[in-house]
């Protein structure tokens, strides 16, 4: 299912303290279609979430949101024990309207995390911090979903029940979804398209089945495989330490972007 957009980025542009973040992006997600941002650390990813979700004001560009109802998942969330906040509390403040416990026993439930209700959110996992940040973000039925590395801190199983959680969004329920993954090179199979960022948009394209390649299958097993995609990126330049463009020996660099990956 998929329909008109919901977000658009066109020319943007982001520097801080006088240093390039963001060179020229160009960015679109429709209803019902998956993006995955990937790009090394200090790329401009989380910047480029910012942007997007009007919390950072480009230098230059335009940002159009058709989207009516955004949710969103942080990359991280701090909470000091010293503070007592609930999951059921949390997860209340989330919507202006009063939710009974049995709608937020359904959301926890439907992101695999139906145990952890009555708990403190300073005593969660990495993993189930993730889950009722997302749960979270689902109370609002939003038409877009902004993820920023929503598995981080999840296994690997785990991972693969939340990729798939996102994808219903997606295919049953028309949700854009645009979202940034910390691996370089495996993202979720569902994504439509792939933007490997570094600044600037460096290549994009969609992804590969991790089924094709048997060292992978071999190493998750079919049921977490099949919810894993290879993005095999094609470069025509490297960067500098500073993040400069610079020419390729030989031409296009085209791998599988991993640990040796030339954008420095």
């Amino acid at each position: 299912m998929s329909g008109g957009p919901l977000l658009r980025l066109a020319g943007i542009r982001l520097s801080h303290g006088g240093h390039p973040v963001l060179d020229h992006v160009d960015l679109t997600v429709e209803a019902g279609r998956i993006i995955t941002v990937v790009g090394p650390n200090g790329a401009g990813k989380s910047s480029l979430l910012k942007v997007a979700l009007g919390l950072l004001r480009p230098d230059a560009g335009r940002v159009e949101r058709m989207a009516a109802v955004i949710g969103y998942v942080p990359q991280r969330l701090d909470i000091g024990r010293l503070l007592p906040l609930s999951v059921r509390r949390f997860l209340a403040m989330a919507v202006a309207e009063r939710l009974d416990s049995g709608t937020l026993e359904t959301v926890l439930d439907t992101v695999g995390a139906g145990h952890v209700l009555g708990r403190q959110v300073a005593d969660l996992s990495g993993g189930e911090l993730q889950r009722v940040l997302l749960a979270r973000a689902l109370l609002r039925r939003p038409d877009l979903l902004v993820l920023d590395e929503p598995v981080g801190g999840v296994d690997v199983a785990g991972q693969a029940e939340l990729y798939d959680l996102i994808t219903a969004q997606a295919r049953e329920h028309g949700v854009g979804v645009l979202m940034v993954s910390h691996d370089l090179h495996v993202v979720m199979a569902a994504t439509d398209h792939v933007v490997c960022l570094n600044r600037h948009v460096c290549c994009a394209g969609h992804p590969e089945a991790v089924s094709r390649h048997p060292e992978y299958l071999a190493m998750f097993g079919p049921r977490v495989a099949a919810s894993l995609a290879i993005y095999t990126h094609a470069h025509d330049h490297g960067h500098g330490a500073d993040g400069s463009v610079l020419p390729l020996e030989g031409g296009e660099d085209s791998h599988v972007h991993g640990p040796g990956c030339r954008h420095g």
